[in-house]
């Protein structure tokens, strides 16, 4: 039974950075987030996405922005950047204005600067893109939330594998998960795109890990302002699906708040921690006062064969036994 020997207080981060991804470089971790609403998330360097750099995932320091700002718009929101390595590049995927763009760097400390071009130009909405390569084949995918407008209407999940330069969709986006239940839905009664919609749902913030030679979609549901907000689940046996979501009428079955303690805790990535076993879930959360969403840090552990993280945490926690 493999241990989470971390000894960590949540938050581990005490300023504001939500959407919350950690890249493990060798022994370094670095975490990009979105900055706050002030001064349209621009660090006191003038550039976007506050960074960090650890050695142990509990101990971390702040690096800047990440990001140099689009200087052809006006693009006054930066939101929810994820980085991959290939051939010693580094890829940031975000989303300016609620369009996926992608910037390119040498070093994952950045700059990094764009590329010039949107991913999804006939996308209204794309938002949360999260690169994915296949331990099975080293191909690359790229799964993203964008809006769907039939059934249960709303923001979904899609997928698309990418062409070698990681920046090419090699085919339309294929679903992986949409909106199933009430507890996804994000406001009744929205005024969006210039019409009024019943319900409008929210599934955002795809993760994907590969165990056992299955693939796992970790998604976040609801509204990102509530206490209701959490994370689910869905599977399938290929990157491109069919994907499966069974377990959606529990709520979110992966992570979900505590009352009184944690709110909202979601838009998660997976990362591997310093022992080279336990897989750390990081999520963002509000304090109970609802001041700011901060970085946290959970174990990721499988019961009866279903990812479930060991939290929402709150204060110091000591090492423990995981189940796998």
């Amino acid at each position: 039974m493999p241990l989470a020997a971390l000894n960590y207080k949540n938050p581990v981060w005490p300023g504001y950075f939500a959407d919350p991804f950690v890249l493990r470089v060798g022994n370094e971790y670095f975490a990009y987030g979105t900055g706050s609403d002030e001064g349209n998330g621009r660090q006191p360097d003038g550039r976007v996405f506050p960074l960090l750099r650890s050695n142990d995932l509990v101990n971390w320091e702040y690096l800047g922005g990440a990001l140099e700002p689009l200087t052809d718009s006006r693009s006054t929101a930066y939101w929810a950047p994820e980085v991959a390595e290939r051939e010693g590049k580094f890829f940031m995927y975000y989303a300016a204005d609620m369009r996926l763009r992608i910037a390119i760097a040498d070093t994952p400390r950045g700059p990094f600067r764009d590329a010039g071009n949107e991913l999804f130009p006939d996308e209204p909405f794309s938002i949360d893109a999260h690169p994915f390569r296949d331990p099975k084949d080293g191909r690359w995918y790229l799964f993203f939330a964008k809006d769907f407008f039939d059934g249960r209407t709303g923001t979904g999940t899609a997928v698309v594998p990418l062409a070698d330069d990681m920046m090419t969709p090699r085919e339309p986006p294929r679903v992986v998960v949409r909106a199933s239940a009430d507890w996804q839905i994000y406001e009744r009664n929205r005024r969006w795109y210039d019409r009024d919609w019943e319900a409008w749902h929210t599934v955002e913030g795809p993760f994907v890990v590969e165990r056992g030679g299955r693939y796992f979609c970790l998604y976040s549901g609801g509204r990102w302002e509530t206490a209701d907000y959490g994370v689910g689940f869905a599977v399938a046996d290929h990157p491109l699906g069919p994907w499966t979501d069974e377990w959606s009428h529990l709520g979110p079955t992966v992570l979900r708040g505590r009352e009184g303690e944690v709110l909202g805790p979601g838009h998660n990535s997976v990362v591997l921690g310093p022992d080279d076993r336990t897989l750390y879930m990081v999520y963002h959360a509000w304090d109970v006062q609802k001041t700011a969403r901060r970085m946290c840090i959970d174990p990721l552990v499988w019961v009866e064969g279903c990812p479930k993280c060991v939290g929402p945490t709150s204060g110091r926690t000591e090492p423990r036994p995981s189940a796998d």
